[in-house]
């Protein structure tokens, strides 16, 4: 005898019609944080309106998974930067490693080490969304990460 799925039970009292809980699982939806959805909002609505790709791939690379989100240490932004070089990291920075010239860089996050070393070579430590307001064409800016 085949199972049907109309009757509501087996001999074991269990639901047939019950729906394994793999497909039970929410669809993915973006970040949940409100500061970073509305980053992200305003990082598209500034690309579409002024054709900029700079801050469209931002706004991608902010909505990944945390998981996926770039984590750039110090050392790592030393060796690819220069002096008074503008930085963007879509992610986190972290203090792991010396910088040795100032520079200004913005980021999603940064660790207190890091703003502590930052502060320490006189780099200006910006958000995206100040970043964005200061220089809303995107240019000479490098990503990292």
């Amino acid at each position: 005898m085949g199972r049907s799925f109309g009757s509501p039970t087996t001999n074991a009292g269990i639901y047939e019609s019950h729906v394994p809980r793999i497909y039970l699982k929410k669809m993915r939806t973006g970040p949940t944080n409100p500061q970073l959805r509305s980053l992200i909002q305003e990082l598209k609505q500034k690309a579409y309106r002024d054709n900029i790709n700079l801050w469209e791939r931002i706004a991608v690379d902010l909505e990944k998974p945390t998981r996926q989100k770039r984590i750039v240490n110090l050392s790592r932004i030393n060796r690819y930067t220069e002096k008074d070089d503008v930085v963007i990291v879509p992610g986190k920075v972290l203090s792991s490693g010396n910088i040795e010239h100032p520079l200004t860089i913005a980021a999603w996050r940064y660790s207190d080490g890091a703003i502590q070393k930052l502060q320490n070579i006189k780099a200006r430590v910006l958000t995206i969304s100040e970043l964005l307001k200061e220089n809303p064409q995107g240019e000479k800016i490098k990503i990292i990460g």
